[in-house]
């Protein structure tokens, strides 16, 4: 794949992430892997959903790293998030970010999933052993049905 920031129902590739943020003035790569865990809030989780806007989301992942090259000098970023069913330690998102420090990869990479909470258009829905559903986008105390777009909404992007 030749896009640096995209969604896919595919299993991730992490080399793949690296490799479109390798280049000679990077003296780190930090990688952050979401993955799905098995039990949230005490409840033990059997998989997960994952939806998106997808041309809206990867324009969001785009902007994230816009905002990782105006605020971190020689970086290069890389995201993907898996949509979909994911089952436990699936991996659900990456993000690859390259430096000239250290230090600098790892504030680039937090700032990128905290980003990502705060502004792309995806959606997840946990299915716990008791039966419970629970929707919403990744910030808590939302209300997913405010935030979840139309079929027309998606048609008109």
């Amino acid at each position: 794949m030749d896009k640096q920031f995209w969604i896919t129902d595919q299993a991730i590739d992490l080399n793949d992430c690296v490799t479109k943020v390798t280049h000679a003035e990077a003296g780190a790569i930090n990688t952050f892997i979401g993955t799905v865990r098995e039990f949230t809030k005490g409840k033990r989780t059997l998989y997960l959903e994952y939806q998106a806007y997808v041309s809206m989301a990867e324009k969001k992942l785009a902007q994230i790293g816009e905002e990782i090259a105006t605020n971190w000098e020689n970086t290069e970023t890389s995201i993907v998030h898996r949509v979909g069913r994911l089952d436990i330690s699936d991996i659900a998102v990456v993000i690859a970010v390259s430096t000239p420090h250290r230090n600098d990869a790892f504030e680039a990479s937090r700032y990128a999933i905290e980003r990502i909470k705060e502004i792309v258009p995806i959606w997840k829905k946990e299915h716990w052993e008791n039966g419970t559903l629970w929707i919403g986008d990744q910030k808590e105390n939302t209300s997913y049905k405010e935030n979840i777009p139309t079929e027309e909404d998606m048609r008109n992007d």
